[in-house]
């Protein structure tokens, strides 16, 4: 498969890196003279330098026998235009592009992108997908990670465990004695940073982050059985209100579920229309989240979770740990920059949302809308949690799972056959049409279409 990637950012790099590593033939452009040298330096794919919705520069691209063509320049112009040319001129099949600006998400512009009119097949809206995360891991106090599965019925949840944590010392392999863990599957655990599929000497360690399936309605009590108790949240404080926080804010509104929600925005102009647009379901602060007043006008002690998501990372982690110490339970962190994320849990800081990280999900989601059912990328480096269906003539329905070579760097988790849940063992034989939830390396991913069966495939 061939894919033409317009921007070499931190998405478009990562996602080509990912690609290559797949065996596709990804081609990234760029203006940037740097960005083009280091993809072609560093990674199995091509660069070339030039302007991405330039006809001439797509051409040399590729765009003319290109399967995908994904636009993630800073452009959003630019990624429409490119869109238009690849479609227009080139017949690319599949055209996905990253739109930032309101005015071209609202609901009433979604008629605008049809083939007649502007041919994308797939619109990324980050701000909306990270607001949509963080509403969701507001739904599940104690987890600093999650995603729901299979229509709703499972739910991978990322837990840090603490001291608090009542397993610590236990051997991974034997937490399903217990009866609130009997239901769930232990994907992948990181240890400081370091990811590990648990094996017969593993034992849970204080800091240990843990990634578990498990079905949705036993995800409370398994957090319980980690050392994790908090409430949902009644009261949070967003700071920032760009297009990430007035999303977010409009989202707990719209979930009717009586949040009492402060908003700090630091420009006046910027506040004054947030306050309009929220009208007396928030209240609006203008002023610098980092100063001790603004932040006690704001009833900082009294909330249960402080959500940062300006523009600079600086602000959101500064505001988080200020937060924390006025007495606010629970932060939820945006940041950007890479080399900040190790450093966040020695601040006490684990629950932390990576723009890049969620934009990557979904245009891989996107990607892969063969045999796959749902995607969420774990981290950057590692790989993903996904769904997948089973199809024919799968080793995983030829014979029970324990006589089944599985391939390095894939790890099956649950399995969902109607209405119901199997907790996989040595003698589970799979049957075609079974929703599988497993996590997959990157390394691996070519490896699991082996495992897919007749006709499956992770792209189309």
């Amino acid at each position: 498969m061939k894919i033409v990637i317009c921007g070499a950012g931190q998405v478009g790099s990562t996602i080509a890196r990912q690609l290559a590593r797949e065996g596709m033939h990804v081609t990234v452009i760029d203006q940037d003279e740097d960005a083009v040298r280091r993809i072609d330096e560093g990674h199995d794919v091509r660069g070339v330098l030039g302007h991405a919705s330039y006809p001439r520069i797509l051409e040399r691209a590729g765009a003319d026998d290109a399967d995908i063509l994904i636009a993630v320049t800073r452009s959003d112009e630019v990624n429409m235009v490119a869109c238009q040319m690849a479609y227009s001129l080139f017949g690319v099949k599949r055209r996905i592009a990253r739109l930032r600006h309101a005015g071209y998400i609202a609901p009433a512009r979604q008629g605008l992108y049809a083939a007649e009119h502007l041919p994308i097949d797939e619109i990324i809206a980050p701000e909306l997908e990270i607001a949509g995360a963080i509403a969701r891991r507001l739904r599940t106090p104690g987890a600093f990670d999650m995603q729901i599965l299979a229509g709703g019925r499972i739910q991978l949840t990322g837990i840090h465990c603490d001291a608090a944590c009542r397993l610590l010392g236990e051997r991974y392999l034997d937490l399903c004695g217990h009866s609130e863990l009997a239901s769930a599957t232990i994907l992948v655990v990181f240890r400081e940073g370091r990811p590990f599929f648990p094996g017969m000497k593993d034992v849970v360690q204080r800091d240990d982050d843990v990634y578990l399936a498990a079905p949705t309605e036993n995800t409370e009590d398994i957090l319980k059985c980690f050392g994790h108790s908090e409430r949902e949240a009644r009261r949070v404080v967003i700071v920032g209100g760009g297009n990430v926080g007035l999303h977010l804010a409009r989202l707990l509104i719209a979930d009717s579920s009586g949040v009492g929600i402060h908003l700090i925005e630091h420009d006046i102009k910027r506040a004054e229309y947030v306050a309009r647009e929220l009208g007396n379901e928030a209240i609006v602060l203008q002023g610098d989240a980092l100063e001790g007043q603004v932040l006690e006008d704001a009833q900082i002690g009294a909330a249960e979770t402080v959500i940062a998501v300006t523009n600079d990372d600086e602000t959101n982690i500064f505001a988080s740990v200020l937060a924390k110490r006025a007495g606010c339970t629970r932060a939820i962190t945006l940041v950007n920059k890479k080399a900040y994320q190790p450093l966040l849990p020695t601040l006490g800081l684990y629950t932390v949302v990576s723009p890049s990280s969620v934009t990557i999900s979904t245009v891989l989601r996107h990607v892969r809308a063969g045999a796959i059912s749902a995607l969420h990328t774990i981290a950057e480096d590692f790989g993903e949690v996904i769904e997948f269906v089973l199809g024919e003539n799968s080793p995983l329905a030829a014979r029970p799972l324990g006589e089944v070579s599985i391939p390095d760097g894939v790890r099956i988790g649950l399995a969902i056959r109607g209405e119901e849940i199997i907790m996989p063992g040595d003698d589970t034989r799979f049957e075609t049409g079974d929703h599988i939830i497993a996590v997959v390396t990157y390394d691996a991913i070519q490896a699991l279409e082996i495992l897919l069966g007749e006709k499956r495939r992770l792209f189309q």
